[in-house]
């Protein structure tokens, strides 16, 4: 869950949430991690009382990666919940929710969640519930636990991550790190040079409010002009709190997640480790990714958008490899969740040994279909909208005749409905979709 913080994301909510979850996902000890924004402390303190409201043991992490959380919960098979808001702004602000060892929770799961949390906010008065939160720093009721610091899960996560490769992998690599201003910025870095690189960081310097400002993984201009400007091989940038990564190219051209899995899967593949021979995505990445996992002789598994979807489908078909193409990419027998740092290291290695560019294999790997996204805000949440505009979206996948395909999805975080079309030019993609946005808008738009 998201929104702004303290007025939507309000510490009582959250302390609600902790009490919540503390009794939908019952366990001694908790952990506890957050981003970089100047909300996640005083929001960390709501959901440790909360936790401990219900006799639960609150670990504080800090300020660590989600993809570290979510190990440090595999590794000692406790939930954990991580404070952030991921590429968001620094105004907006979060929860997300590890199951014991790491994992996402599945829908029955979160239902229970759900209604667990309406009967908490029911049992308490408003008043109340802000004294808690105001006082979350102290044990809520008498002899339960305080919370617990670990002061070292920073250096947990990087003598992990760096363990997973061979020594000076990356020797004589020239990298540039753009880590969001977030939880990345305390780790990347360190990572990327203990295995060999020469490392250029930027936007790594968090201060409260300028996490994913105009930088990361949904603002990569500044670091493709970093790249050029240090004559680098590769650059990676991730959001932030590290969940996702895009890279950059030696000549500055962006690489999304599409071509990160796809040569991802063509390295595992030649490596006798893609399992299935299967690779996992969303229902939006490029026809062209489709295409080329074609040519490769690879199957593709298509999800709902997601990450918490394409994990489901990694665990039901024991497959290794999956992701979004907004970056989340995830290496399944390697990690519970989507490590941006973890994805980003296997493309500089892959990249590193071929003694190719990066360009020349990004740009063989797959040839990328147009694609246009419109976001239509609406008056209420549509699950069901592919099914209300199925004339419309029948009338211009006709028109495409074939060449590109149209997806009509609701949000599943905020009261918006995605159109998404692809086609072999952009004019067609763009039309299509801004005619289909409209239709959306007259329908169930909310009024200007």
């Amino acid at each position: 869950m998201r929104g702004v913080a303290l007025t939507e994301v309000t510490t009582e909510y959250v302390f609600a949430l902790g009490a919540a979850v503390a009794a939908v996902l019952p366990g001694a000890t908790w952990l506890i991690a957050r981003d970089t924004r100047e909300s996640g402390a005083v929001l960390e303190a709501a959901l440790a009382a909360g936790l401990r409201s219900r006799g639960q043991t609150p670990v504080l992490c800090g300020v660590v990666p989600t993809p570290a959380l979510a190990l440090l919960s595999q590794q000692r098979g406790v939930p954990a919940a991580m404070i952030t808001a991921s590429h968001n702004p620094y105004s907006d602000n979060g929860v997300k929710i590890f199951a014991a060892g790491g994992t996402k929770l599945t829908d029955d799961v979160e239902a229970r969640i759900e209604l667990e949390l309406e009967a908490v906010l029911a049992s308490f008065a408003a008043a109340a519930a802000a004294a808690a939160a105001d006082a979350a720093a102290d044990a809520v009721g008498p002899g339960s636990p305080e919370s617990v610091v670990m002061p070292d899960a920073v250096d947990q996560y990087v003598a992990h991550i760096v363990a997973l490769f061979p020594a000076g992998v990356l020797t004589g690599m020239r990298v540039v790190l753009d880590c969001a201003n977030g939880a990345m910025s305390v780790v990347a870095p360190v990572v990327v040079s203990a295995l060999g690189a020469h490392v250029t960081a930027i936007n790594a310097g968090p201060n409260g409010t300028n996490i994913n400002a105009d930088c990361g993984a949904t603002h990569p201009a500044s670091l493709s002009a970093a790249v050029l400007d240090a004559h680098a091989d590769v650059g990676l940038a991730f959001d932030g709190d590290g969940d996702r990564v895009i890279a950059v190219d030696n000549h500055g051209h962006v690489v999304d997640g599409d071509r990160v899995i796809a040569l991802g899967a063509l390295q595992l593949k030649a490596e006798g480790e893609l399992t299935g021979n299967t690779v996992v995505v969303t229902v939006m990445s490029n026809l062209g990714f489709h295409r080329a996992m074609n040519a490769a002789g690879i199957d593709v598994v298509a999800t709902s958008v997601g990450d918490r979807y394409v994990l489901e489908a990694l665990a039901a078909g024991d497959h290794a490899l999956g992701g979004e193409q907004s970056g989340h990419v995830i290496y399944r027998h390697l990690a519970t969740t989507g490590d941006g740092l973890l994805a980003g290291l296997r493309l500089l290695r892959h990249v590193h040994s071929s003694h190719r560019s990066l360009t020349e294999m990004a740009t063989e790997v797959m040839t990328t279909y147009p694609q246009v996204l419109v976001n239509v805000r609406v008056n209420a949440r549509h699950p069901d909208i592919a099914s209300e505009l199925a004339t419309e979206i029948a009338r211009a996948e006709a028109l495409l005749d074939g060449d590109g395909r149209v997806l009509v999805r609701a949000s599943g975080t905020e009261p918006l409905v995605r159109v998404m079309v692809e086609a072999a030019t952009d004019s067609i993609a763009r039309e299509s979709a801004d005619a289909l946005a409209a239709v959306v808008h007259a329908r169930f738009g909310v009024a200007h």
